[in-house]
């Protein structure tokens, strides 16, 4: 795929910058003071984003104070992309990737030695930069934790010097897992309204040990949206949270809200062990709305035990699982 597919047709677009005071937390033991709102890639390789539209999108976000940044491997030319647009700011943010799986190019069978040390010699060198500040194994599963050769590649990278940290992007086992090893400094696991399994799996763990979690899909892929009217790619992807939602009977009423996207990106930055959440937005206006709803802080405890009630009673039987 060329380069220009990570964004289709070109388009001006301007946006005025907005200032928020970004709150910071840090991230685990890494060091790292990351904004609570990060943003996530893959929405923009996948489903096409005019280049001067997404290149707005980041700097707005990176002009309001964002500085977490998470891609990957397999999101279409996002590291030359993203070097592109915002290489010349590398100091403004911090840079997180995932790899492990198998991708065009890339040398070596999936979750191998190989493949993960030539995956991240190519970020590097896609992204113009001289280290990435994470490299996760990305939807890793509980074998290939245990097996631990794509953990000990990334360990040897750290060592080398190409990366800052290493980290496990994954869900359930596999997340609970990760966070009781000792190389692992980063989570990366999925947490919102719909999807809480996580909440009881991996945030425990990752307290106790001083990880660092970044939530994924905190508004849960707008799961109050019917399905036909979400993008392309998402309406298989998206039917297991729209499912769990029309169970959940959950109004943003009931929690003295009115708005969904504001009641699940906060639900999500309350949860205790979190550390940042990602964002897929293409869209400056939605951009900003996001950072208008981090202003207002977490919920209060009544409105997040509400919320987790809704989810327990939909779910009696605790079968919904994290969705990688």
């Amino acid at each position: 795929m060329e380069q220009d597919a990570f964004f289709g047709s070109q388009s001006a677009f301007n946006s005025a910058a907005y200032n928020v005071d970004m709150q910071k937390r840090l991230l685990g033991n890494t060091g790292m003071n990351v904004s609570i709102l990060g943003l996530g890639t893959a929405e923009a390789a996948y489903l096409g984003t005019e280049k001067d539209r997404f290149g707005q999108v980041l700097n707005l976000l990176l002009d309001a104070g964002l500085n977490l940044i998470d891609t990957a491997a397999s999101y279409p030319d996002s590291e030359k992309a993203l070097g592109a647009l915002i290489g010349h700011r590398r100091k403004d943010f911090f840079l997180v990737s995932k790899c492990g799986s198998k991708v065009e190019g890339v040398e070596g069978s999936a979750w191998s030695a190989q493949l993960v040390t030539q995956t991240v010699d190519r970020a590097l060198a896609g992204f113009g930069t001289d280290y990435l500040d994470g490299m996760l194994l990305h939807s890793c599963d509980l074998a290939t934790l245990k097996k631990g050769e794509a953990l000990g590649a990334l360990v040897k990278a750290k060592a080398a010097g190409k990366i800052k940290h290493v980290g496990v992007s994954g869900d359930n086992e596999a997340a609970a897992y990760a966070v009781t090893l000792p190389e692992v400094e980063i989570l990366e696991t999925s947490i919102n309204v719909v999807d809480q399994a996580n909440i009881r799996h991996a945030l425990p763990g990752a307290l106790k040990n001083n990880i660092g979690v970044i939530a994924k899909r905190p508004i849960g892929n707008a799961a109050w949206r019917k399905i036909d009217d979400q993008p392309g790619l998402y309406k298989n992807y998206a039917k297991t949270y729209t499912d769990r939602f029309a169970a959940m009977d959950l109004e943003p009423a009931d929690v003295g809200l009115t708005d969904w996207a504001e009641l699940a990106l906060r639900f999500t930055l309350s949860q205790s062990g979190v550390t940042t959440a990602i964002i897929g937005t293409t869209n400056p206006e939605n951009a900003k709305k996001n950072l208008q709803i981090i202003e207002k802080g977490p919920l209060d405890p009544a409105s997040v035990a509400r919320i987790q009630d809704a989810f327990k009673q939909a779910d009696p039987n605790g079968a919904w699982t994290g969705q990688t």
